[in-house]
């Protein structure tokens, strides 16, 4: 591979390397830094934000259908005034109307009977399907519970019924009472957690079964139906606050749950990582993609400025900087290839070999500023005179050379003597030198058994015979 395109690759390979490595760390970086606030900030902070919610939007319930079980008026009036039905039609409608809520109910264990605020509906009866909920929680042992049911006087919407157990002074049962709040508002609750925190939320009670939760979003019935979750039931039913973590389906999940001892319910909060880390995924691609194409911008500088000089390095190592005509060693690459050609197809080749003569005595007389001027002139001169087939060098100092294509000695001399002329009788030359330049010139033309070394004594030799025969000739060799 050439040095120049090595060069490149391995600047490419590391510009490419850096930013995509680079790009990748704070990717990771921001990834880690996104879970552990979410873990340690973001859940923290959100379920005591949902916490306080459900203080408000749900253990208010509670604590009025409890301050209602333990209500001394209430109790007497099952005991001693069950015949006046609108006292506590008044007593119920004042309780709804005054915390707000969608309906409160009392039911009598003496007389079965079911009122509301606007009086007796009805009687509960173990037969009818629609009472079960009253025989049940009336066997359970616990004194409260909170049940979603419907009810054929509400409009047959879904309702979320806060019951709770009236006691006497013995805690003989006398009854059920509490209140209901229409599943939608609740609903709503939990789907505002969703959108403005992004978390799924819902209500577990003792046995993991899913109590409360947003409808058509979380389809979970209970945790122990969902392995992941199962396998981690035991710490979720504990009553002191956990974060933990489980994967399914490839996505990954956090839980943060709550033991909310007012409803004797879990509050789990569940958030999926994916969702926390679309921002940081975008912000990684959209980063690594301007890295890229910055990368790319480099490397393409970086490849023009590399062609840029590698130019001018092999024109520096090409041409000479003086007269911008070939050097010896461009020369003697081109020598050899004429060479070769003449062995193969025997077409005439001849080389032209001069010396500037008294070129010192020019340095000594009007400086060397003068002499390069003289050079350069020399090399244009040559430009005009000889074929652009030919090639023309700079051999060193004052000594050139022409390599002459399909040209025998008589031709090749007729050549030399024309630049030979030609230096004579410039005029630009004869400005910068008094009396003008003039050039000693040796020709020669290929033979078969020569090698490079033979053509160049031989020219040389000649040369050198035209200097000692008085200088301004051309002698052939």
């Amino acid at each position: 591979m050439n040095l120049k395109y090595k060069v490149v690759f391995i600047i490419s390979f590391l510009l490419i390397s850096l930013s995509v490595g680079s790009s990748v760390m704070n990717y990771k970086k921001s990834l880690d830094e996104t879970q552990l606030q979410l873990k340690e900030s973001s859940m923290p902070l959100s379920i005591d934000n949902i916490y306080t919610e459900v203080q408000k939007n749900l253990i208010e319930p509670t604590l009025v259908s409890s301050m209602m079980a333990n209500d001394t008026f209430l109790k007497d009036w099952l005991m001693n005034d069950e015949q006046d039905v609108f006292k506590i039609s008044k007593y119920l409608e004042m309780v709804k109307n005054k915390y707000n809520m969608f309906s409160t109910f009392l039911v009598s264990d003496k007389s079965n009977n079911y009122y509301t605020s606007k009086g007796m509906l009805e009687k509960v009866k173990e037969k009818n399907a629609n009472n079960a909920w009253y025989f049940k929680f009336k066997d359970i042992q616990d004194n409260y519970e909170i049940n979603l049911d419907f009810n054929k006087y509400m409009g047959d919407s879904l309702i979320m019924f806060i019951n709770y157990k009236i006691l006497d002074d013995k805690y003989h049962y006398l009854g059920a009472t509490g209140v209901g709040l229409k599943i939608s508002y609740i609903n709503e609750m939990l789907k505002h957690f969703r959108v403005k925190y992004n978390f799924n939320v819902y209500f577990v009670d003792k046995e993991g079964k899913v109590v409360l939760s947003e409808t058509s979003v979380n389809t979970l019935k209970s945790i122990n139906d969902k392995e992941e979750l199962k396998a981690l039931s035991s710490q979720i039913l504990e009553q002191s606050s956990k974060v933990l973590e489980y994967s399914s389906e490839n996505k990954h999940y956090i839980l943060n749950t709550k033991y909310i001892k007012e409803l004797h319910l879990y509050l789990i909060v569940e958030a999926q990582i994916e969702n926390f880390t679309k921002e940081v995924e975008k912000t990684f691609i959209w980063n690594l993609i301007t890295s890229l194409i910055i990368t790319v911008i480099i490397i393409f500088i970086i490849l023009i400025t590399i062609k840029d000089y590698n130019k001018k390095l092999e024109r520096f190592a090409s041409y000479d900087n003086l007269t911008n005509l070939h050097n010896r060693r461009t020369f003697n690459q081109y020598f050899s290839k004429a060479l070769k050609l003449y062995k193969r197809d025997n077409i005439k080749r001849s080389i032209i070999f001069f010396d500037i003569d008294n070129f010192k005595e020019i340095n000594d007389s009007y400086g060397h500023l003068v002499g390069d001027i003289v050079l350069k002139r020399i090399a244009d001169i040559l430009k005009k005179e000889v074929r652009n087939s030919d090639s023309v060098s700079r051999w060193g100092g004052e000594e050139f050379l022409i390599l002459l294509d399909d040209s025998d000695i008589e031709a090749s001399f007729r050549v030399a003597e024309k630049i030979r002329v030609a230096f004579e009788t410039d005029a630009d030359l004869q400005d910068f030198v008094k009396g003008g330049v003039t050039a000693s010139f040796g020709v020669t033309t290929f033979s078969d058994e020569d090698t490079m070394e033979d053509i160049i004594s031989r020219v040389d030799v000649a040369l050198y015979e035209a200097k000692n025969s008085g200088k301004n000739r051309v002698i052939k060799g």
